[in-house]
């Protein structure tokens, strides 16, 4: 049975969209079918990552009841190496939209959590996806809560910073607690993880604050900050260290490994 994962923080920042990104493409490069959604409606980023110049169809219109998931679903499966097949949703970009999406009240919110329930039945059931990826929006926006509510798993990226660090500790008692999800946290941007001192210090932030499973530790690469977004590591760069990083939180998730 395939899983739902939503990839969320705190705030800003964090990496998010770059772990949303890569992650469904490594599950793709190993085989497994895979959707994606932009589910970052304030400040949609998919549709330049994956460089999609135009799509008629956006996953803001599936939500608003506009039209069936199938024609919103956009087939990218050429980025990525392997026998796998990696899907998107994209969130619409246009000012317009940007603005439409951030006056929804929550009645909308709610016919919105049950069009996200819905992708379980037409795509983990019915099309055998394995895994569908969704990059929310940092924060308490209702778009995140909806997909924190629909997921198996919750993949939470923090980094060093103190807000952050409060935030997400925070956020894992009140809010994904609060639903009793699956979650694992991605430490990500990570200084000095080559000393002893600096990892055992990570541990212990883990085991002792956060309290939760450990996804990955992400140390800051600089030649990830200069890509500026614009690789796919898990086609682009297979051997980084990045790359091999994003294996393994895949198959700790395949694995069920985050109990």
């Amino acid at each position: 049975m395939g899983k739902i994962i939503a990839v969320h923080s705190y705030k800003g920042g964090t990496g998010k969209t770059l772990l949303s990104v890569n992650l469904a493409a490594t599950f793709a490069k190993l085989g497994k079918k895979v959707c994606l959604f932009d589910l970052d409606f304030r400040a949609p980023s998919l549709f330049a990552i994956l460089k999609i110049n135009s799509t008629e169809n956006w996953f803001n219109d599936y939500l608003n009841n506009s039209w069936d998931i199938n024609k919103v679903l956009v087939d990218v499966s050429d980025k990525v190496p392997g026998k796998g097949k990696l899907l998107v949703g994209l969130a619409n970009p246009a000012t317009e939209a940007i603005r439409d999406m951030s006056a929804k009240d929550r009645k909308w919110e709610m016919r919105a959590l049950g069009r996200l329930l819905h992708l379980r039945n037409a795509l983990i059931a019915d099309k055998q996806i394995d895994y569908i990826v969704f990059d929310t929006s940092p924060g308490l926006q209702y778009s995140s809560i909806n997909a924190i509510v629909a997921a198996d798993l919750v993949a939470v990226t923090t980094t060093g910073d103190r807000s952050d660090v409060d935030g997400t500790s925070r956020m894992l008692k009140e809010l994904y607690g609060l639903f009793e999800k699956k979650t694992g946290i991605v430490l990500n941007k990570v200084l000095d993880f080559n000393t002893e001192d600096r990892r055992k210090e990570l541990y212990d932030r883990i085991n002792n604050i956060y309290k939760v499973p450990l996804l990955g530790i992400v140390p800051c690469f600089c030649d990830i900050l200069r890509a500026q977004g614009n690789l796919i590591f898990a086609q682009d760069k297979p051997d980084h260290p990045f790359s091999t990083l994003l294996t393994e939180m895949a198959k700790k998730i395949d694995g069920n490994e985050l109990n």
